[in-house]
Order: C-alpha cells, then structure tokens, then sequence
C-alpha cells in the first residue's frame, strides 16, 4: 500500500510543478488559483511521501517520489508547454524512469 501512497504522491508533484508553470504565465485572479492549486498539490504530495516513508526506505522513496515528479513534468513541458523534445532529453528521461523501476526491484 506505501508503494501506492508514493505513486501518487509523485502524481501530486506533477500537480503541484503543473500549477506553477501555470501559475508563472497567468496574472491576477486566474494566477492565485493556480497557486492555490500549487499548495493543495504540495500539501497532499508531502503528506502522502511521509506517510509511504513510513515503511519504506527514506533514500528509496525519495528518489521514486522525485524521479515519477520528474518524469511526468517533464511529459507536461513537453506537451503542455512546449518544450523542445530531442534525443538526449528522452534518453535521459528513459534512464530516469529504467533507475525508478530499479529502486522498486531492489528495496523492500
């Protein structure tokens, strides 16, 4: 079950890293929405990482926690953003994402 809390709470990082971007290219009222979005995600993706480092690893959760963040806002950037997409930036996405399924298979 800690396996899924941390899944999640790497789905809320992306959330909360979404909202910022969103957050940056609006103004007035539609940007504290967005920033309201921000600490709604922070606040569930923290909570649910420290309740998974209950029984998981810390050094272990951390990195699964940060890596799915990682990925997913870079798959947002990309998509929702716009970002340049190129082979090295997959590459190392793809190497992110092959190091997170090895934490999974080598911790408890």
């Amino acid at each position: 079950m800690n396996w899924f809390y941390l899944i999640i709470a790497g789905l809320f990082e992306v959330g909360f890293a979404t909202c910022l971007g969103k957050a940056k290219e609006s103004s007035g009222n539609t940007a504290f929405w967005w920033m309201l979005g921000f600490f709604v995600c922070l606040s569930i993706s923290m909570s649910l990482l420290y309740k998974a480092t209950q029984s998981l690893p810390i050094g272990t959760a951390y990195a699964v926690w940060t890596g799915i963040g990682a990925f997913g806002t870079v798959l947002i950037g990309i998509f929702v953003f716009k970002e340049p997409v190129h082979f090295w930036r997959l590459f190392f996405l793809f190497t992110l994402i092959t190091s997170i399924i090895g934490l999974k298979f080598v911790s408890a």
